[in-house]
């Protein structure tokens, strides 16, 4: 048996500097017929660690505990984190439900210091909501 003590993931290089380029980012998973819930792992420099699927729901709702958002940004030593879930229906805004969730998830971060940077909303069609940025593209340098 081989025992790995200390497993270096490196970062993929692909840098995100909006809401924009992550929308671009996730077309096809922005394409699911049920609400899927992904967080992606950022490092200092805003590059992604590691893109996970967290949660996959039904129609209108898809979310898992915070501990499992979290989970693996922990493991993977993230510096922050951005949550992203697709609205099968097209339309972006958010919901009442959406902006407990993230509210909750942005004091848990809070907590572990690990800064959700922005949550976003994707529609098949292209269309996107950022909560940084409340609904208007813009960029996270």
């Amino acid at each position: 048996m081989k025992l790995k003590i200390l497993q270096i993931r490196e970062a993929t290089g692909q840098s995100l500097t909006s809401s924009q380029a992550i929308a671009d980012l996730m077309t096809e998973e922005a394409k699911a017929d049920r609400e899927c819930f992904w967080v992606l792992h950022l490092d200092t420099g805003l590059k992604i660690i590691e893109k996970e699927l967290v949660a996959v729901g039904i129609l209108v709702a898809a979310f898992g505990h915070h501990r499992e958002v979290f989970k693996k940004a922990i493991i993977n030593s993230a510096h922050s984190i951005i949550t992203v879930h697709n609205h099968p229906s097209g339309n972006p805004k958010p919901s009442g439900e959406d902006r407990k969730i993230w509210d909750r998830l942005i004091k848990a971060g809070k907590l572990l210091q690990i800064p959700v940077t922005d949550n976003i909303i994707i529609g098949p069609g292209g269309k996107l909501y950022s909560d940084r940025i409340s609904g208007v593209d813009g960029g996270y340098n």
